[in-house]
């Protein structure tokens, strides 16, 4: 099997809600995204896939959705205070933990048809999420 790994950094900010601790209040990170790709075969350039390409889609969807955005629990009581203010911030159905975020860039990965085999999210230089299925 071979693989090939595409790094993406990104920062973001967050909080959990229903959850005792520090990351119960408003905070931020500088977090990088690990895409793997895998596949039986390398293609006819000897290839699993180009980093460009990998870099090229996965980038640009990061950068837009996901960098510089306050990402909340879609019940976080803060987002009507957010929407008055016309702020900008990114719901997910669940808390916006590492392992929510590896498994969202996962599922985009997929729908862009990258033979994916796992994203794993560093949220700090020692603590990190995958989700691989």
């Amino acid at each position: 099997m071979y693989t090939v790994t595409k790094e993406i950094h990104f920062c973001y900010g967050h909080r959990l809600i229903h959850y005792q601790g520090k990351c119960a209040n408003l905070h931020g990170h500088n977090a990088r995204a690990q895409v793997e790709l895998h596949s039986e075969s390398l293609d006819k350039r000897g290839m699993v896939y180009d980093f460009h390409d990998i870099g090229r889609v996965m980038k640009a969807w990061i950068d837009e959705v996901l960098d510089h955005k306050l990402l909340l629990h879609q019940d976080d009581p803060i987002i009507p205070e957010l929407k008055a203010k016309k702020e900008v911030f990114y719901p997910m159905p669940i808390n916006p933990t590492a392992e929510a975020l590896a498994k969202l860039i996962y599922d985009y990965a997929i729908s862009q048809k990258f033979p994916v085999h796992s994203v794993t999210v560093w949220e700090t230089e020692s603590s990190f999420a995958t989700y691989r299925k």
